[in-house]
């Protein structure tokens, strides 16, 4: 896209800074272009508006504002801009500085966009949100998708331009930097981190402070890691976070550097993340050219390089030995952890390794202090936490909020509850080796040590809404099956335990199960549990103990009865149209892909047995619920 190569250019020629005043000063001459004030059209380019043609409303939108007449008044400038989290209203277009919120923007809505609302200051009612009780909202910050969450490290993201290190700057980025290295020792950003108390965002939960402290403690050549491989089906929030704001991670990992004293830093990220990548290739440039990484940083003596590696998408690459093996261009296989990466990690040398999230909490730290951060959240689990809210909900998108903050809460009043009044059945949260929480367990609270009291994990932040026509049995075969597909296969208990559990799953979906199952498979899991290797072992039994815990009674009805009650599990169902109910609408005769459903409008419909595949397209799609599940 044109602007995002403009941008690009314009920091071609940009100062080195040569000192942390320099940056300051550099910051200060940014406000009149990147001010709050300054007229904007803000348009979301992340990889999930890409495809709906974000790129070119974006384009569009630049043409128009150049070849427009605006009679002497100040043009607004378009920035193209990372994920704006709002991902089920994308793509979206926001005016500043007037805060006006536009979704599922079209190419053809551009000229009204330009003409109305940004020459004519006249709102356009069809590209306004509104929500399930079609209330109509004008304004960003009143969404309650945005106005419920507490947008910290996301803070960034759908506001600057990731491909432009100005844009960065003038919104506070290497700030903290700066005061690190300036006027801090590496014991005293150690003891901030270890102060805040935030344990690490990508799964395991271990204090970073302790991390760091037990790293800088070891003698040789230190390095600093950032695990980009998110693997977990339907979670995007690193992403979202390299897309959107790069410079935010790479400030991090800098500062964890100079805590543990280090000098060389890798990313290690999927390659299916092809937009993350450029992003931080022009990134790593940009700040390198600006003397803000590299050699000399800042004119402070303090040197650190940063270098990209590409996952081939190996899910059991997300743990951490198996990342560094194949960092180390070896296969990817987790190793015993009687000796931990912060000893011998990265070419046996000490190792320190955050996820994405984690390294982009660190600047505020430094900039705010650790017991400012510890005073959000709880306790034992301080901060914020983003979520990628997706399933059966109204609001798909990205979520931050505070730690402790009830499921509920992010479920109904962020995500707008389940879509066309069905009932939630669970929530599953922690990727494929996540636990399916329960509606009786609505109301605990989100924390490490809250939901794995319920059989679940925090994981790297998935979250997953299922409803009642959701089969718990076969959620659980299918991430027992995407498990198996994924293990490493070096741990017996791990590579043989899983296919077993698959293997029985399959009997009692396909109408064979046993009375004994449930037993048996929560034997088998208990065994993979405390015995496997490393964490994709010890944890992937918990869709299907989770399940057994909370939804036996489904196991047993499928087993005994040979019945799927949510119509999912081909071989134990049929359906029905109930002639009460039906009103002859004709969407499900529409929707039929075999022609199994006849009527004449505005009489009930018949389901000719014989002739349907189950694909459950009339029963998804009845608003009457005349459909029914045998």
């Amino acid at each position: 896209m044109q602007q995002l190569k403009q941008a690009a250019e314009s920091n071609v020629n940009t100062p080195r800074i040569t000192s942390p005043k320099a940056l300051e000063d550099y910051r200060a001459s940014l406000a009149s272009k990147y001010g709050h004030d300054v007229p904007t059209v803000i348009i979301c380019c992340g990889t999930g508006c890409r495809p709906s043609n974000a790129v070119e409303v974006a384009e569009l939108l630049e043409k128009g504002l150049a070849e427009a007449d605006f009679q002497g008044k100040i043009v607004p400038h378009v920035k193209a801009t990372g994920c704006h989290g709002f991902c089920s209203r994308g793509p979206i277009v926001e005016l500043e500085p007037q805060g006006i919120f536009y979704q599922k923007v079209k190419p053809k809505d551009v000229p009204e966009i330009i003409e109305k609302t940004i020459k004519g200051g006249e709102l356009i009612k069809h590209l306004q949100y509104k929500d399930a009780s079609k209330k109509v909202f004008t304004h960003t910050n009143e969404i309650p998708f945005y106005a419920k969450q507490s947008r910290l490290v996301l803070k960034n993201i759908g506001k600057i331009n990731p491909f432009d290190i100005d844009d960065a700057i003038a919104t506070g980025t290497y700030g903290a930097l700066a005061k690190a290295l300036s006027s801090m020792t590496p014991g005293q950003i150690i003891e901030e981190v270890k102060t805040s108390f935030i344990k690490g965002r990508g799964g395991a939960g271990f204090p970073t402070g302790i991390k760091w402290e037990s790293c800088a403690s070891q003698i040789g050549n230190r390095y600093i890691i950032c695990n980009a491989d998110e693997g977990d089906p339907g979670a995007f929030m690193d992403r979202s976070l390299l897309e959107g704001d790069p410079h935010r991670i790479l400030e991090g990992m800098a500062i964890a550097a100079k805590a543990i004293g280090s000098n060389r830093g890798y990313i290690y990220v999927r390659l299916e993340y092809p937009l993350a990548i450029q992003t931080l290739t022009q990134a790593i440039q940009q700040a390198e050219a600006m003397g803000l990484l590299g050699d000399n940083i800042m004119g402070t003596g303090f040197n650190f390089k940063v270098s990209l590696s590409m996952g081939a998408g190996a899910f059991v690459c997300g743990e951490s030995s198996a990342l560094m093996s194949s960092l180390e261009g070896k296969v990817g296989r987790p190793r015993p952890k009687y000796i931990r990466s912060v000893e011998k990690g990265f070419r046996d040398s000490p190792s320190n390794l955050n996820n994405v999230e984690t390294y982009a909490n660190i600047p505020d730290i430094i900039l705010k202090g650790g017991e400012w951060y510890k005073s959000i959240g709880t306790k034992e689990s301080t901060g914020t936490k983003v979520f990628s809210l997706t399933g059966n909900v109204h609001n798909i998108g990205l979520v931050e909020v505070p730690m402790g903050v009830p499921l509920r809460e992010i479920i109904f009043d962020i995500g707008g509850g389940v879509p066309k009044k069905r009932a939630f059945k669970a929530v599953q949260t922690g990727g494929p080796s996540g636990g399916c929480i329960p509606a009786q367990h609505l109301d605990i609270p989100v924390s490490f040590e809250s939901l794995d009291q319920v059989g679940s994990i925090m994981g790297s932040g998935g979250m997953i809404v299922m409803d009642e026509n959701i089969c718990m049995v076969e959620v659980a075969r299918y991430f027992t099956h995407f498990l198996v597909e994924e293990s490493c296969g070096q741990c017996t208990p791990c590579r043989e335990g899983l296919i077993r559990m698959e293997e029985i799953l399959e009997r009692i979906t396909h109408g064979e199960g046993r009375e004994e199952d449930p037993d048996t498979l929560e034997e088998i899991g208990k065994f993979v549990t405390n015995f496997s290797l490393c964490g994709l072992g010890t944890s992937a039994a918990n869709p299907v103990l989770s399940t057994i815990r909370h939804f036996r009674e489904e196991y047993e009805t499928h087993i005994r009865h040979k019945k799927c009650p949510a119509g999912v599990c081909k071989p134990l169902y049929s359906l029905k149209i109930d002639e009460e109910k039906c009103v002859g609408c004709g969407i499900c005769k529409k929707r039929c892909p075999v022609n199994a459903i006849t009527g004449d409008k505005k009489k009930p419909h018949v389901l000719e047995i014989e002739k349907c595949i189950k694909c459950m397209e009339c029963h998804k799609n009845c608003d009457f619920a005349a459909v029914i599940v045998l």
